[in-house]
């Protein structure tokens, strides 16, 4: 099956349970195999991903293509580990306090 890339942009994601997961912002694209490599998540469910954070998704997972995007495979529930946490929290404070304040 093909399918233009960009055509996925901005899909709803669900699991194979009919279960909303995101909705597709970006497309990761391996370029020496010329094909997609996963699927960039936004607007998370909170009940599936901790704090509705954005996921990236292995397109390996994807089932069915259509009006929607189906997956044949999703976790229970998405968490950061202690560690993915903590560097998290680094990158965010780093981003706030290197943001340029507003002209006046």
């Amino acid at each position: 099956m093909l399918e233009e890339v960009t055509s996925l942009l901005g899909l709803q994601v669900y699991t194979n349970y009919g279960v909303f997961v995101g909705i597709i912002n970006n497309i990761i694209v391996d370029l020496k195999k010329h094909k997609a490599d996963s699927l960039y998540v936004q607007e998370t469910n909170p009940a599936l991903v901790e704090d509705s954070r954005s996921i990236s998704i292995p397109y390996r997972w994807v089932q069915n293509v259509g009006d929607i995007v189906l997956l044949r495979h999703f976790p229970e529930h998405v968490e950061l580990s202690d560690e993915q946490r903590r560097m998290f929290e680094i990158d965010e404070q780093r981003f706030y306090a290197e943001e340029v304040p507003p002209e006046q």
